[in-house]
């Protein structure tokens, strides 16, 4: 994934309504804007907005299912920014490594 998609990931999920809206829709088999509006404390037109947003980053997936639309999450940006993280995390651990070892030395 482009730096790019790794931004617009971690920005769609900067928020916590929609890390809530993704949340739940990983725990099922997808969800319409109305069924997630009731579970949370927003309406149905802020609920279409978070899942724009998420749609817009790649996190989920619209399907027309009759005249509802159903919302599935799609896990490859997540996976992306988890690669993301652990291989700067790695670079980190690296470096605090070495630090660590000179700063020994240095003693």
């Amino acid at each position: 994934m482009s730096t790019t998609g790794i931004d617009a990931t971690f920005a769609a999920l900067g928020d916590p309504t929609r890390r809530r809206v993704l949340g739940l829709l990983a725990e099922r088999d997808g969800a319409t804007a109305s069924e997630l509006a009731r579970e949370l404390p927003v309406t149905r037109q802020a609920i279409a907005k978070h899942l724009a947003a998420l749609d817009a980053a790649g996190l989920v997936v619209a399907v027309r299912e009759g005249r509802d639309v159903r919302y599935r999450v799609t896990p490859a940006p997540l996976e992306d920014a988890v690669a993301w993280m652990t291989r700067v995390g790695g670079e980190w651990d690296a470096r605090l490594e070495r630090l660590a070892k000179h700063a020994g030395r240095a003693v």
